[in-house]
């Protein structure tokens, strides 16, 4: 009797460990971005060779979370943003909250929220909060590795600045690994 129980309990226990997916589990993430900005020298002649949109700075972060359930994540990050439009670095550190709005065979659309403290390496400017907010599509490459493009609305809030803020939207590519 003791025999056929250990049994049982082995082998559910197996059953549970091999059967499913496992959606608890921590991850690093890295990713690579730009914002876009008009370009001053664009014209509707198609001979002049000058783009309409051109980027305006280089946006790199990464970070760690976990994932509490199939559609739940949290994650803290750290980056440096440098905006040579305006001739501003910064070095971001704050906390994404990420929402799978849907998945289907590994893929899925998410939308992701951030809020952070902006440090400014410079004396011209001072420290400031940073905010985001963005959808983005995710692909799984491998069953330990996730690549995702993301549009996300960015807001730096840096006192001296005009208005006090840089807004901004940016379109980037990031990889998450388990």
């Amino acid at each position: 009797m003791k025999k056929t129980l250990l049994f049982i309990a082995v082998f559910g226990f197996s059953q549970q460990l091999f059967s499913q997916e496992k959606y608890r589990k921590p991850f690093f993430t890295t990713s690579i971005a730009t914002t876009l900005t008009v370009n001053e020298n664009y014209t509707l002649d198609s001979d002049d060779g000058e783009p309409f949109l051109l980027p305006n700075s280089l946006i790199a972060r990464i970070g760690f979370g976990y994932q509490f359930h199939r559609r739940v994540l949290l994650s803290l990050h750290a980056g440096f943003d440098h905006h040579w439009g305006y001739n501003i670095n910064a070095i971001p550190t704050y906390g994404t909250f990420r929402f799978n709005i849907r998945e289907n065979d590994g893929e899925g659309l998410f939308m992701e929220t951030s809020y952070g403290k902006l440090w400014r390496p410079s004396r011209r400017f001072s420290d400031g909060n940073y905010y985001g907010l963005g959808l983005g599509i995710a692909s799984k490459i491998s069953s330990r590795i996730e690549s995702s493009v993301r549009f996300k609305y960015h807001r730096k809030s840096i006192l001296g600045f005009e208005n006090n803020r840089l807004d901004s939207f940016s379109l980037g590519v990031g990889f998450r690994f388990f």
